[in-house]
């Protein structure tokens, strides 16, 4: 019998952990992933105080708004409260109304679903791929030739007889999905197309940022998110007309008045804080550095996980350089994921698994789903790693 066969066996959770251990620091609890304020936020917050402009209107606002799009390549940009207002905001803006479906995927934050609930239309979940960790575009191409008539005024789901309205494309962790294929699919069937970009400011396909193939797009800037406004989304497209009326239905629908409160539809209160704004515009100087420290930790990451048996480090995919918000390992044993997270847990170290996909949750059972193995599967493998910027030159990597 050959050596191989006699050599101790290295378990893979010991291994991960002690890993995990040696390289990252000893501050206990080890967040998941903390914001960064190390630079010009406290002054233009103190700014932003110091001028009374601390609600949704103020030229921190306007200001944030002009360097998403700067930076962005994107046309024009909306500020808003939150991801989820901001996906809300596209939805409306695409058209979808109660009774419609919306395809999106099962494996994805839970606010993806959420504002499509709200508007009394139906989540319709759709299985990912390996590479990107998004929407498949191949699978989602042979279920639609199972599911979906194209007629005239659109796309209609031949079972439950509902328009199939939009098809949101979310892109996971930072990686952009397989963006074009989807872009094209959704042209060929007659549904608007709409990225959740909420993962992935600073991600780039065949050159281009991230939300720019839909006509409409949504960011985060959620606490954990690459660069913070605290809270904060913001609403991306190239069209102006698009742009004015997300700013109108962001702003409660008001009409401009010197003082009458006169509104001619229904609208949100959805327009991002001055002060937000500011925190934003501090954040958003910063991105470079913090995507190259990112990027820096997910190399030290694939070194570091190189030579463990059992645990794969989730890469970037091809033609894509994406922000690594959050760095992934894949287990090959679904029954180690649980036991890793509870042995981090227990000593302070703040692991995740991939979120519940949303077909399991039970406000969302009885939506139309196609057949979900590879989400299912990602979902009982997958751990994510602390992904914080400024562990990448707080650790020991070495």
């Amino acid at each position: 019998m050959g050596s191989d066969a006699t050599a101790p066996q290295t378990d893979t959770v010991d291994a991960v952990l002690c890993t995990l251990r040696a390289h990252l620091p000893a501050q206990r609890p080890l967040p998941l992933h903390e914001p960064s304020f190390a630079g010009n936020e406290w002054a233009l917050v103190k700014d932003c105080l110091d001028s009374g402009w601390v609600s949704s209107v103020g030229a921190y606002v306007d200001r944030l708004e002009k360097d998403l799009a700067d930076y962005t390549g994107i046309g024009h940009a909306v500020a808003t409260v939150n991801g989820t207002a901001a996906l809300h905001t596209c939805l409306m803006l695409a058209g979808v109304q109660a009774g419609d479906e919306v395809l999106l995927p099962a494996l994805t934050f839970v606010g993806t679903a959420n504002p499509v609930a709200a508007m009394g239309a139906i989540p319709h979940f759709v299985d990912s791929e390996t590479e990107s960790l998004g929407i498949d575009p191949v699978a989602l191409a042979g279920h639609l030739d199972d599911i979906a008539d194209r007629r005239a005024d659109g796309c209609y789901n031949r079972r439950t007889g509902r328009p199939i309205r939009a098809l949101v494309v979310v892109h996971i962790l930072g990686h952009v999905a397989d963006i074009s294929a989807l872009a094209e699919l959704a042209a060929r069937y007659r549904i608007e197309l709409i990225e959740d970009a909420a993962e992935a400011l600073g991600s780039w396909r065949d050159a281009r940022h991230a939300g720019s193939w839909a006509r409409l797009s949504a960011l985060s800037f959620n606490g954990n998110k690459i660069i913070t406004t605290g809270g904060g989304g913001a609403v991306l497209t190239d069209d102006p007309a698009l742009a004015q009326r997300a700013r109108h239905l962001t702003t409660t629908a008001k009409l401009p008045h010197p003082w009458a409160f006169e509104h001619d539809e229904v609208g949100y209160n959805y327009r991002m804080p001055n002060l937000n704004a500011a925190l934003g515009v501090a954040q958003l100087q910063r991105l470079p550095e913090l995507l190259a420290d990112k990027r820096r930790l997910a190399e030290d990451y694939a070194r570091a996980f190189k030579a463990i048996a059992g645990a794969e480090l989730h890469g970037e995919p091809i033609d894509c350089r994406s922000n690594h918000w959050l760095n992934l390992i894949l287990l090959d044993r679904p029954a180690d994921r649980d036991r890793l997270l509870q042995q981090a847990a227990d000593e302070g170290m703040l692991l995740r698994p991939f979120w519940t996909p949303l077909d399991r949750l039970p406000m969302y059972r009885n939506c139309p789903a196609m057949p979900l193995p590879v989400a299912n599967d990602l979902f009982a493998r997958g751990v994510c790693l602390p992904s914080s910027a400024q562990l990448a030159t707080s650790g020991a990597w070495s």
